[in-house]
């Protein structure tokens, strides 16, 4: 199954229109099949003395607060309409994280059909309420989030009308960048086998290798941040990957895809040329005269396997020689 690449711009549109349309071009280039921004109103997300988390700090004007660098990085549905209009130009899907309920009432009447409820919110069930009425695919993101937490979240989103079916849970670590030795990749497969639900990755990772990981693991969607720039200023851009990094994490991710196959073990038609080099055959380890009997003394294995095949060894001892065989002639029934 192809895995769903979601490329995360996020906010390192920096509320610029050029940027934000610069993103989507890359995501379409890069073969991701949809690119993801957020959409919010920094009135209703945060208090005006809300502090910053610590890699915003060092990422962003350490003097502002939280709702101040909130508010340079809103998105108007006019703007909106016009980043899904680009998309549609590229053929790469659009994306938005609803950080609120009326930013996802302005997505269901831009045609959203899929919704991503982010690890901040996974503990804000008016609105994981109000997702799980629409009866719509949803994204869990949950990061920061105990068992018990998730657990709970999918159940307020099956009361309020949208199957397990329609559920995939992202495992996250909600740091900036994350240490390695913090990602618990394996946390992916608990969830999975814990709450029977499709599962997926929401990397925040420096690297490529972990979202590749996770496909390997199971993984049906990889989420992962991408920029411009790392050095440009902003709370996220830091922790993202640039243009070339993102297209070669794409790029593994397919291979891997292609790599895992079907699971049925059978030789493959790029092998079979192999098979009789590599095979043996029963052949003659020194003359035989006919009617003499075959032995392990007068028989041996060698390559090719284009002869009778070694699988038919006892079957072959204690038999008289058909006939006369020289050295290393393959041996007959």
């Amino acid at each position: 199954m192809k895995t769903l690449i979601i490329a995360e711009a996020g906010v390192n549109h920096n509320g610029d229109m050029g940027i934000a349309k610069e993103l989507i071009e890359i995501a379409s280039q890069s073969g991701a099949d949809m690119v993801k921004f957020q959409t919010f109103s920094a009135e209703r997300l945060a208090t005006p003395t809300a502090g910053k988390a610590e890699y915003q700090l060092k990422t962003t004007d350490s003097s502002e607060s939280q709702y101040e660098m909130l508010k340079k990085l809103e998105i108007t549905e006019v703007m909106h309409r016009e980043l899904i209009a680009h998309c549609k130009l590229l053929n790469i899907g659009f994306l938005s994280t609803g950080f609120d309920i009326e930013s996802v009432n302005m997505l269901v009447g831009l045609g959203q059909n899929i919704f991503k409820i982010p690890s901040g919110e996974i503990i804000n069930f008016p609105l994981i309420q109000h997702i799980g009425r629409l009866g719509k695919q949803v994204i869990l993101s949950t990061g920061m989030a105990q068992m018990e937490e998730i657990e709970a979240a999918i159940g307020v989103l099956e009361v309020a009308g949208t199957p397990r079916s329609q559920i995939v849970v992202l495992h996250c670590t909600s740091a900036y960048p994350v240490p390695m030795s913090d990602v618990n990749l394996s946390a992916m497969r608990t969830i999975n086998e814990k709450f029977n639900v499709s599962v997926g990755y929401s990397d925040h990772t420096l690297g490529i290798e972990i979202p590749i990981a996770a496909v390997a693991l199971g993984a049906v969607i990889i989420e992962k941040h991408f920029t411009l720039d790392r050095n440009l200023p902003g709370p996220d851009h830091k922790a993202s990957l640039e243009p070339t990094e993102f297209k070669a994490m794409v790029s593994g991710i397919r291979n891997i895809e292609e790599g895992l196959g079907d699971g049925i073990k059978r030789p493959m038609p790029s092998e079979l040329l192999n098979l009789e080099i590599v095979r043996k055959s029963i052949v003659a380890s020194t003359e035989i005269k006919k009617g003499e009997l075959l032995t392990a003394e007068n028989l041996t294995t060698k390559r090719p396997g284009s002869g009778l095949s070694p699988i038919y060894w006892d079957s072959v001892l204690g038999t008289q020689a058909i006939r006369s065989y020289l050295k290393d002639e393959f041996i007959e029934l």
